[in-house]
């Protein structure tokens, strides 16, 4: 059992990162959703429902944590046009925590009221929001992908008026556990404010708290050389998982990598790099075959804000090596997904090539394919479309006990297509039933655990 292990560490930012706020007060607090997997992590899982509430719905501080909630302060290119006013308009972190690995880790929340930030907002979320999250963050984190994860959702009773859903909503409050709440946009505030001792400060607490790495003799360097290999990382995963985020802005990017802030995601229907999560992307920014390319534009600006107070020369070096390190992980991501051993270079290359052109000929929805794939074996009844991606599949050894999970002896894999979501929520909206939730949640778990028979994401 994890010991609680309470911390305050971002308070040595100091006054300029944020704003102390107070919770809203809501007339209801209903528990929907407790992830005792994560809490355990962090010593809170023997917390009972009425303390659970106390904490995550009505915001009683952790002892020897963050006594008042922190609305954290950024800016941000919002679909590349840059917003000085923005921040935690309907969030802020309520504690920090190590983990079982003695990482640091950040309570926050989304839907727990108005800040300074919230401009014409009402600093709430819908229910449907809050369960939409948690069934986002649950699949990555089954398909290999860094992400934050929903810790607990509680509906709060209040009537939400919402353009882009049916009104009144139900209302919620959700809170997220993340390794950091440090966004790119953290950084540009800082840089378009010309705080450079700000700037200093933000980059010692980033490399010591949250990257746990030695500075070295160059701190710049070695903050953007962090930032890209953990883009890499992530890039990849959402590329292997099929996952399209929706919002790539530089204040929905975290300097930890992880992913996280799930608006309008989707997991793909098919292979196609034109496909967008969200309906307000029409030029199509943020869509599956341009996230490589928007992730590399906002590295681009976090090094601009870091030139504040680092050379040039220093930054470069790690903005040239985001190509080699991207390719690299796409080809890990491949091979553990598949559940093959590595191969060489040149072998893993030419996998990954056959497998986007074969992905981009077929009509196999992505999920049925990496599943028809798994451990090497051959699908009866082959594609034209998908012989030539089987042959270099042949040059690849599998890994033991790739296929010994009895998930994999399904007729089908899981998925969480958009219309299942719609499915799940409908059930919710129309009679309170949160059955089709709890198993969904219950599958996609168990999918995670047949990928996790073969080891952790590389990645």
């Amino acid at each position: 059992m994890t010991a609680l292990q309470p911390r305050r560490s971002i308070l040595e930012l100091g006054p300029e990162f944020y704003d102390v706020v107070e919770a809203a007060s809501f007339p209801a607090h209903i528990l929907r959703y407790r992830n005792d997997a994560a809490a355990a992590e962090i010593g809170l899982d023997a917390l009972d429902d009425s303390a659970w509430i106390g904490h995550f719905g009505q915001f009683r501080p952790i002892a020897g944590s963050l006594d008042q909630p922190l609305a954290l302060r950024y800016h941000g290119h919002q679909f590349r046009v840059y917003n000085p006013d923005i921040g935690d308009g309907r969030g802020f972190v309520f504690a920090q925590l190590l983990d079982d690995r003695g990482r640091l880790m950040d309570l926050g929340t989304k839907g727990s009221g108005r800040t300074p930030w919230s401009r014409f907002g009402d600093g709430r979320l819908t229910l449907k929001g809050g369960v939409r999250e948690i069934l986002a963050a649950e699949m990555l984190q089954a398909l290999g992908v860094t992400t934050s994860r929903a810790l607990s959702l509680i509906e709060t009773g209040e009537a939400l008026l919402r353009n882009d859903e049916p009104s009144p909503a139900r209302s919620s409050v959700l809170v997220r556990l993340s390794h950091s709440h440090i966004r790119y946009g953290t950084f540009q505030r800082l840089a378009a404010l010309d705080l450079k001792a700000d700037m200093q400060r933000l980059i010692a607490y980033v490399l010591r708290h949250i990257a746990g790495i030695d500075a070295g003799a160059d701190p710049y360097a070695t903050l953007m050389d962090y930032a890209v290999r953990g883009a890499a990382h992530l890039i990849a995963e959402w590329h292997v998982a099929g996952f399209v985020h929706g919002v790539l802005n530089t204040d929905n990017i975290n300097i930890s990598a992880e992913s996280f802030d799930y608006g309008p995601w989707r997991f793909l229907p098919r292979w196609d790099g034109g496909f967008t999560a969200a309906y307000f992307d029409q030029t199509g920014l943020y869509a599956f075959g341009r996230q490589a390319e928007s992730i590399q534009w906002n590295l681009i600006e976090l090094a601009k804000a870091l030139r504040l107070v680092a050379p040039a020369e220093s930054l470069l070096p790690a903005l040239k090596a985001l190509p080699d390190h991207l390719n690299q992980c796409v080809r890990r991501q491949v091979c553990w997904r598949l559940g093959v051993e590595r191969g060489s270079d040149s072998d893993e290359a030419t996998l990954v090539r056959s497998l986007e052109s074969a992905l981009a000929a077929s009509d196999l929805q992505p999920d049925a394919f990496w599943f028809a794939f798994r451990g090497g074996r051959q699908p009866a009844d082959l594609p034209a479309e998908l012989r030539e991606f089987a042959e270099q599949l042949q040059h690849f050894t599998a890994q033991a006990d790739a296929r010994a999970n009895p998930y994999w002896q399904r007729s089908a894999p899981v998925t969480l297509l958009i219309d299942e979501v719609e499915s799940i929520w409908d059930r919710i909206a129309i009679a309170d039933d949160w059955s089709a939730f709890d198993s969904k949640l219950a599958e996609i778990r168990r999918m995670g655990a047949a990928h996790r028979t073969t080891g952790e994401s590389p990645t």
